[in-house]
């Protein structure tokens, strides 16, 4: 009887899992995006990697990937799944304030990009004119799939790059059927086909959009009525299922039917509950994709032919960057936010594949053409996640020459307090130093954070201390304390120890992941180190039992007990003399506050 490891699904599907379970959150413990990692996954396990090594090493068949095309469906419901979650995050008035950007800069994005490259195309290689502007509106396509899980769509980049992404999601199957129309066996029967897809697609985003509001409240009431997870699930694939065939059926792309289903779902009161339930399906069928566009490198041809492919992608990547950034800067977007989304939205997108196929289809290009733009797309895709790191640093450095980091003004008397790190923690701690008069000055490495914290009357600087020379220019040797706020545990201890080094006598508070971190803090030369997780479940732990009726007297004892436990720990992973200080315990109305330590 033929063993069930034999079976090529469950090969692949464990494969897949063990990608997941396994070598991506090594890739993340080494601060790499788990984008590269699948894409790494991908073109180990695949044909070109270690599948190529079947036939002489059988046992390998366990650990590659058999057949790649078996798992593209898969691939296709991750990226469906992706516009469905966007979709819960917007809403239909959103949607419609960023009009003038998706049909405005997204459509002149695509065009102008699409003809500078399909010019150059019938130039440089005499492709026939029909044939180099289906290649340039191919190639001026960007993904969906590996920008936005990148940008997000709530940052300035996100929204502006989710804009023009939207548009081009919208407008892919027209620009299928415009090149099936174009194609020299077509006659008329493309552009009457056409027509009807457009009336089809109408039609059906009409009755989806008009029944949604009417069904879908009352099917998610249903289904939370019950109480059952499964179904609450299940309603929400179903909805994902149907808006998609209904698209597809009319002739439109089914993420755009995903997308709308997620609209939709945003407008009831159910959108947060059915965002957490499909996340953990969106992120693994995203994988899934990721994984396929690593199989579909082939390093051997790249390696014989590296500068003409290298030659394409730069072009690729440069002329549609510049016309991005070009038609942005002419919007009014800010000078980094239009150069970081002109490098990310550069490279081509998976859709680029389907059209690059249709082109072939229709006789406008030749099958070696589109084989050659195809690896070309591969490529592209799998260094997306370097052009997103290449784009953060050049917009920093533009807003740094243009004048939009703040000037380190440093007052002559010293900083106060210095903060690092103005996030949630930073923001808080400040508001409370603002409460008691202290003076201070916070640094953030997040160009749009500190902006937004100038509006608000925040002294907040922007730099990075991870530069060595932006530490030097805050004078802390006349500062009164540094508070370390960011969520950065090696960083945090580097600092404190390179701190301390160089003025003995500062007051270095910092923040703590757990007691392991804390002692590791106070070992670098930390004054206090607060264990943020352990303090959170102390003061969970403190309101519980009182709201369960333990009298308040005995609740605070215990608390104190613990946290005498957790200093003794520190103090000896530490290898202190003294323990610790730790935070002081809240005082309930009538009792004595004093500090444990």
């Amino acid at each position: 009887m033929p063993s069930a490891l034999a079976n090529a699904g469950f090969s692949d599907a464990l494969v897949i899992l063990g990608a997941a379970g396994l070598v991506i959150p090594a890739f993340a413990r080494a601060k790499i995006s788990p984008v590269i990692g699948f894409i790494l996954v991908g073109l180990l396990v695949g044909p070109f990697g270690l599948g190529a090594l079947v036939s002489q090493f059988p046992w390998l068949y366990y650990v590659t990937i058999s057949d790649p095309h078996s798992i593209e469906p898969f691939a296709e419901f991750g990226i469906i799944l992706l516009l469905f979650s966007i979709g819960l995050e917007l809403s239909l008035k959103r949607l419609w304030s960023m009009r003038q950007l998706v049909f405005g800069t997204g459509a002149a994005q695509l065009l102008v990009a699409g003809a500078i490259l399909g010019l150059g195309l019938h130039l440089l290689t005499a492709l026939p004119w029909t044939g180099a502007m289906a290649l340039g509106i191919a190639l001026s396509l960007s993904s969906t799939a590996l920008v936005l899980p990148i940008a997000g769509t709530t940052s300035p980049v996100g929204r502006t790059a989710f804009a023009m992404l939207l548009f081009e999601d919208l407008a892919l199957v027209p620009i299928i059927f415009v090149l099936a129309a174009l194609g020299p066996m077509a006659g008329d029967s493309g552009w009457s086909g056409l027509a009807r897809v457009g009336i089809a697609a109408f039609t059906t985003v009409g009755i989806l959009f008009i029944g949604g509001r009417m069904i879908l409240p009352k099917l998610f009431a249903q289904a939370a009525r019950t109480k059952s997870p499964e179904l609450f699930l299940a309603a929400s694939l179903l909805v994902v299922i149907v808006a998609s065939l209904a698209t597809t059926a009319a002739g439109l792309s089914p993420i755009v039917g995903a997308l709308l289903a997620g609209l939709l779902i945003a407008e009831t009161d159910y959108h947060s509950e059915v965002e957490v339930m499909t996340a953990p399906f969106k992120g693994l069928a995203l994988g899934v994709f990721l994984i396929t566009i690593g199989m579909s490198v082939d390093l051997a041809a790249i390696a014989a032919n590296w500068a003409g492919y290298l030659a394409a992608i730069a072009a690729v990547v440069a002329v549609k960057a510049v016309v991005t950034y070009g038609l942005l800067r002419g919007s009014g977007i800010r000078g980094g936010v239009a150069v970081e989304t002109g490098v990310l939205m550069g490279s081509p997108s998976e859709t680029t594949l389907i059209v690059l196929g249709a082109a072939a289809q229709a006789q406008l290009i030749a099958a070696p053409t589109a084989n050659f733009w195809q690896t070309v797309t591969a490529i592209g895709l799998t260094i997306t996640p370097l052009l997103a790191m290449l784009g953060r640093r050049w917009a920093r450095r533009i807003e740094q020459s243009v004048g939009n980091e703040p000037e380190l003004e440093i007052p002559e008397e010293g900083p106060g307090t210095v903060v690092i790190g103005f996030g949630r923690v930073g923001r808080m701690v400040c508001d409370m130093l603002t409460v008691h008069d202290q003076r201070y000055v916070a640094v953030e490495a997040d160009i749009d954070v500190v902006t937004a914290a100038h509006a608000e009357g925040y002294p907040v600087i922007f730099g990075d201390v991870v530069r060595p020379e932006l530490v030097d220019r805050l004078n802390l040797g006349r500062a009164k304390a540094l508070i370390l706020t960011m969520d950065d545990p090696v960083l945090s201890v580097a600092l404190t120890r390179r701190v301390r080094n160089w003025v003995p006598d500062l007051a270095i508070v910092a923040r703590a992941r757990d007691t392991v971190h804390a002692a590791e803090l106070y070992r670098a030369g930390a004054t206090d180190a607060v264990p943020e997780t352990l303090e959170s479940s102390l003061q969970l732990a403190e309101a519980v039992l009182t709201d369960l009726g333990v009298a308040v007297g005995p609740v605070i004892a215990s608390i104190h007990e613990k946290r005498d436990e957790l200093r003794q720990e520190i103090k000896a992973a530490a290898e202190m003399t003294v323990a610790p200080r730790l935070k002081r315990v809240r005082a309930p109305r009538g009792l004595d506050s004093t500090p444990v330590a």
